[in-house]
């Protein structure tokens, strides 16, 4: 395995152990990167030295897992997880080992992996390749295979069906055919699971080069259900007369397109949900003979969060992705007046806009599976463009008074303040001169007065 490059950082820690008589290994997906003729993103380290002997060996080093014989040393600035060899017993909790041993081989230590292609290692400091699965062969074949009995390593830890379908979609390979058909007896294993853990193989998958793949095997294995089932009942709802795919196979090419070029993880997100309502909201138009789907998008948006929060996603990109999919639908035309356009940024935010583009550039590859023209909102970029050039209030913190203003002059403190501070918004963004202090205080006095004497 001379053709492997083993930086010259880990053939240091590797001198390290073999002066005090241990063994080393590069263990991981860093061995699948290298195999696979990729850079790796960070590196393992298994050894044949107890946990505390590690922290004997170097000077700084973090227990991090010490209980799992894992610890974590800082060298020449850089981290790096070493693990003692080690084997398992059984998983009563459908995640973690009830109890864990050392190993005295590295033979040993890979036989507890998840898949060949993960369970190969190189002996530091020269390299040369333990291979007892036939991981190498493998990912010469592109398949992804469990090590040993597919229904045993399923069974041992639900997560693993979900990082088959994440590493489909990441490496473009394929489930061997014993692996795919053991992934719809683990699905009671894969429940028990944290929902943080599938979290982490979801943003995976949607972010990888083919989530498509991924989703698609998801549904094949009875996944897709059992994570996503507000995703799955998409299946087979045609949209007649609007695009060529059911909303399935659209959502799943509009994430497709979107990961593909490198959007965000919540524009990506939103790529795949925005369209989650439709299946409650179709409804045949017998006299044009179309599927018609009015408001589906403030359907999407709940299903999605009750996915996100189901999930324990952070509030922000909650926020973020509703927001996005509640806005999604805006229909642009030439003879909007500036008004028109102003409205549609105040609801937008400016910050949301590239986004909300990011995401029509994504509906729009799902509606017929090939790229869209990137032209194709140059006049709604250029009628924004103008607009903002020309100043203007569209969010509550532009405006030529705040809330103190609004008391000061003599409205009651609580809600009433925000509504009103909103109803002038409306009259700025309809007319941008009266963004002034004294305007909209007179203003203020009108609309308070109302509320204080009723219609």
């Amino acid at each position: 395995m001379n053709n492997l490059r083993i930086p010259p950082l880990l053939k240091e820690i590797a001198l390290v152990f073999s002066a005090a008589g241990k063994e080393v290994y590069l263990v991981g997906g860093a061995v699948r990167d290298l195999l696979l003729g990729q850079n790796p993103a960070d590196w393992d380290l298994a050894t044949n030295a107890r946990p505390e002997e590690v922290m004997g060996l170097f000077r700084r080093v973090i227990p991090t897992g010490i209980k799992h014989g894992t610890v974590t040393i800082r060298y020449r600035d850089v981290s790096i997880e070493v693990t003692t060899f080690r084997t398992e017993s059984r998983y009563s909790d459908g995640r973690r080992p009830d109890e864990i041993r050392y190993a005295s081989t590295i033979e040993e230590d890979l036989s507890r992996r998840d898949f060949t292609m993960n369970a190969a290692a190189l002996r530091l400091p020269g390299g040369e390749l333990a291979d007892p699965f036939n991981g190498r062969g493998d990912i010469r074949r592109r398949l992804i295979r469990c090590v040993g009995r597919a229904e045993e390593r399923f069974g041992e830890d639900g997560l693993r069906p979900m990082r088959a379908v994440r590493f489909a979609a990441q490496l473009d390979f394929d489930l061997e055919e014993r692996t795919l058909a053991a992934i719809p007896g683990a699905l009671a294993t894969t429940a028990r699971v944290a929902a943080e853990r599938i979290r982490e193989e979801l943003d995976k998958t949607i972010l990888s080069p083919r989530p498509q793949t991924g989703f698609i095997i998801m549904e094949e294995t009875g996944l897709l259900k059992l994570i996503l089932p507000e995703l799955e009942a998409c299946r087979g709802v045609e949209q007649r007369g609007y695009h060529r795919f059911d909303v399935l196979d659209h959502s799943l090419l509009a994430c497709a397109y979107a990961a593909r070029a490198g959007f965000s993880r919540e524009v990506t997100m939103a790529a795949l949900f925005h369209d989650l309502g439709k299946p409650a909201a179709r409804r045949l138009d017998e006299q044009r003979g179309i599927w018609t789907f009015y408001n589906h998008e403030a359907i999407s948006a709940a299903l999605t969060e009750g996915i996100l929060r189901r999930f324990r996603y952070p509030n922000a990109v909650i926020d973020r992705v509703l927001h996005l999919i509640t806005a999604h639908m805006f229909h642009y035309e030439e003879n909007w007046k500036d008004a028109a356009v102003r409205r549609f940024i105040m609801r937008t935010g400016t910050d949301s806009l590239e986004d909300l583009f990011r995401l029509r550039m994504a509906d729009t590859a799902g509606m017929s599976g090939e790229d869209p023209d990137p032209r194709s909102l140059l006049p709604l970029h250029k009628r924004i463009e103008s607009v903002l050039a020309k100043g203007g209030a569209f969010s509550l913190r532009d405006l030529a008074v705040n809330g103190r203003d609004l008391m000061a002059a003599g409205v009651a403190p609580g809600k009433r303040v925000g509504i009103i501070l909103q109803e002038l918004l409306e009259a700025v963004v309809d007319d941008p001169g009266l963004n002034n202090k004294e305007k909209l205080l007179e203003i203020t006095n009108n609309i308070n007065r109302r509320y204080i004497n009723g219609p």
